[in-house]
């Protein structure tokens, strides 16, 4: 009979069943376009497994109301967001965000843009490409937006 490895604790299989999901915050200092850094994180089970450089919101707009001003350029609202399935958009990705709390902002996203809009844009397209993988193979339903 060939030997078996020992099955993983019960605490590691409970991380590996924990869903992934997005966590965007801001980060010390600015991008080398000027833009204030913030930083997308795809985290499960409390572990970080994958990190991408954004920005949101324009340069002017960082301190403008996040929730009741749309149009304005300010940086995406504070809270908890449904992510939708990536869509081919641009030459790159749309990845849609429905607000879980009452907004008047709407058409929010993560994407390939430079400089920052009010959605999470990601300055380059292969980041954008890794974070719809990870969408797609982890089956990322949930993002956070802490600050």
């Amino acid at each position: 009979m060939a030997w078996l490895p020992p099955p993983p604790p019960p605490l590691l299989l409970a991380v590996e069943a924990s869903p992934a999901t997005l966590v965007f915050q801001k980060a010390k200092g600015t991008l080398p376009s000027g833009d204030r850094r913030w930083v997308l994180q795809l985290r499960r089970g409390g572990k970080t497994l994958a990190s991408w450089p954004a920005v949101s919101g324009t340069r002017r707009a960082q301190a403008s109301d996040r929730r009741w001003s749309p149009g304005n350029g300010a940086p995406l609202p504070v809270g908890s967001y449904n992510v939708g399935r990536p869509e081919r958009w641009d030459g790159s990705w749309w990845i849609d965000l429905s607000p879980r709390f009452s907004t008047t902002r709407s058409a929010l996203g993560i994407h390939t843009c430079l400089p920052g809009s009010g959605c999470i844009c990601l300055p380059n397209k292969a980041d954008t490409d890794a974070v719809a993988a990870w969408i797609n193979k982890a089956g990322v339903r949930r993002l956070q937006v802490v600050n």
